[in-house]
């Protein structure tokens, strides 16, 4: 592959928020023409990154350089305003104001603004509606509101937006969250075609595969990988193989410095044991006797100091050996024990054809289907909080379980026999963004002693100053460790979890770790995921498919 010329440069980057917290720090680096899979682990600063370079934060110091106009799409798309309420299609993609010029030109103004506002974009709405099919959305018209389309539907409109505007550098952060497996596939295909610069954060390994080239950002540096996300990986186990072997050898060399050095200070010893025994029994003048010991001390004082300086230079050779080998934070989660009995009926899910799925005891289902059925809105209806997102561990505001609370109008109905219930919804939303972290932990145990909270917290990986940020202030991956603390801390223990595409924003190594996790976890689960790969790790034992028209369908996962 020729060398790709520079779409985007990086100097000396720093960027802080506001209560002093280091993001980046002097990063300096470059990304090419064409798609590049920029990874790391949560934390790093990636998403902060990517905000950089499009304009929407300035750095505390240092610069971005960017070639042509940049376009952005951020894992929250209500930070754009693109989908509050009234907000359409049109908006979504970005045509809004071309298509009123449109319009208003059409009903004959002949305001020259409207036609510098259209540009040589006559085609908008034809190319937004073709492209929007394309993408698997069939629409008739820009003008419908985004509060009728799925989050995963939301997401593939906005990506086409993105498509139409056809901006000289696109940053995508987490791009196929939310998105089910036919629509992850039309994005790769979408985004396989693409021949701007094109810079994808993702946790996604399919997509990171379809990239030219990878970028790691990693200990506030940026390291370029020439290849998909399946080069990178090949690359760091040969590197990482290395590392562990020099790390063994460094380690043998030291225990061997060491032990020499012990079996020195032995000699010496007897050495001195010998010279005591010499005077003692006045075998020679004490004259010569001194100046033996003088002898033997001075040349143990030189041996021990060149066996120091071994053990010193060994040690630091293990150092710089463990300063190579990646020891990646890894989210140590430990969920609470419910102790939920066998039988003990949990919840009820009821699709439109009244077949019933009842969850017993500490069951573990999954609910599926594609974007738009309304699999998180069956959610909120079984916790009784239908429009009002919401992350806690204390428990749910239900209505009896002797009359199930339902969707509005017809569809599938949901019937909640227990009152102690963990909720992680998509957006992590309830969260506080203007509490601390130990705050924002503490509301959902009040009665836990800070110092405890802060304790657990760093199990999580939050630790000293980090749990004194802001919420608002922290990573995707961050905010799903504070989120999934207060869940563990909740008092008395949830009976049943519920979590909705729970991978969204995790990095893969804590992506294994919840799994992990949810393996110990003795409680009732369902779980909403179009993670293929986290759902087959789960060990489930039942998965419903809930479709269009509201069935729900189960399939026995026979692991369990």
């Amino acid at each position: 592959m020729p060398p790709r010329t520079a779409a985007v440069t990086l100097s000396n980057l720093t960027f802080a928020w506001p209560d002093g917290s280091v993001v980046l720090d002097q990063v300096s680096g470059t990304f090419g023409s064409g798609r590049t899979g920029l990874v790391g682990a949560n934390g790093t600063g990636k998403s902060t990154l990517l905000r950089l370079v499009a304009g929407r934060l300035r750095p505390t110091s240092g610069s971005v350089v960017t070639s042509g106009v940049v376009d952005y799409l951020p894992q929250d798309l209500a930070a754009t305003g693109a989908t509050t309420a009234g907000a359409t299609l049109a908006d979504l993609l970005g045509v809004a104001p071309v298509l009123a010029a449109l319009r208003a030109i059409e009903h004959g103004d002949a305001d020259p603004a409207h036609f510098e506002t259209v540009g040589d974009a006559w085609d908008v709405e034809e190319r937004s509606l073709a492209a929007l099919a394309e993408a698997g959305l069939t629409v008739d018209r820009l003008d419908r509101p985004v509060a009728t389309l799925s989050g995963g539907e939301t997401v593939l409109a906005a990506l086409v937006g993105i498509v139409v505007r056809a901006a000289d550098v696109v940053l995508l952060d987490e791009p196929t969250n939310n998105l089910d497996a036919p629509s992850r596939e039309r994005l790769v295909t979408l985004l396989a075609r693409w021949r701007a610069t094109l810079v994808v954060v993702s946790h996604d390994t399919d997509l990171l595969d379809t990239m030219d080239e990878t970028v790691e950002l990693r200990d506030g540096g940026l390291r370029v990988f020439g290849g998909a996300y399946g080069h990178y990986t090949a690359q760091i186990a040969v590197e990482q193989d290395a590392a562990r072997q020099a790390l063994r050898t460094a380690e043998q060399a030291l225990a061997t410095e060491r032990r020499q050095r012990q079996q020195l200070e032995q000699r010496v010893a007897h050495a001195e044991r010998s010279g005591r025994t010499d005077r003692a029994n006045r075998r020679f003048v004490p004259a010569a006797i001194d100046m033996r010991v003088n002898a033997a001390q001075k040349s143990a004082g030189a041996r021990r100091g060149q066996a120091d300086a071994k053990v010193a230079a060994a040690q630091a050779a293990v150092v710089d050996a463990e300063a190579a080998v990646r020891a990646d934070d890894r989210v140590v989660i430990d969920l609470p024990d419910p102790r939920v009995p066998a039988g003990r009926r949990i919840a009820a899910l009821t699709g439109t054809d009244a077949r019933s799925h009842i969850i017993a005891g500490p069951e573990r289902v999954a609910l599926s289907g594609p974007n738009g059925v309304g699999k998180t809105t069956l959610l909120r209806c079984l916790l009784a909080d239908e429009g009002r997102s919401t992350e806690r561990g204390t428990k749910p505001e239900v209505r009896p379980s002797s009359g199930a609370s339902s969707l509005v109008g017809p569809g599938p109905v949901a019937e909640l026999y227990v009152d102690r219930v963990g909720y992680l919804p998509q957006l992590l939303d309830g969260l506080d963004d203007d509490a601390t972290v130990l705050a924002a932990v503490r509301a959902a145990a009040p009665t836990v002693a800070p110092g405890e909270v802060r304790r657990r917290l760093a199990r999580f990986h939050l630790r000293g100053d980090q749990v004194d940020r802001l919420v608002g202030s922290l990573s995707g991956g961050e905010r799903f460790r504070v989120a999934m603390a207060r869940l563990m801390l909740a008092e008395p223990p949830a009976d049943l979890l519920v979590l909705d595409e729970p991978t969204n924003s995790l990095d893969l190594v804590t992506q294994a770790q919840l799994v992990d996790a949810l393996g110990a976890w003795r409680g009732a689960l369902l779980v909403v995921s179009h993670d293929r790969a986290f759902l087959d790790q789960l060990d489930l034992d039942v998965e419903l498919t809930l479709d269009a028209a509201g069935v729900l369908t189960p399939a026995t996962s026979g692991h369990r």
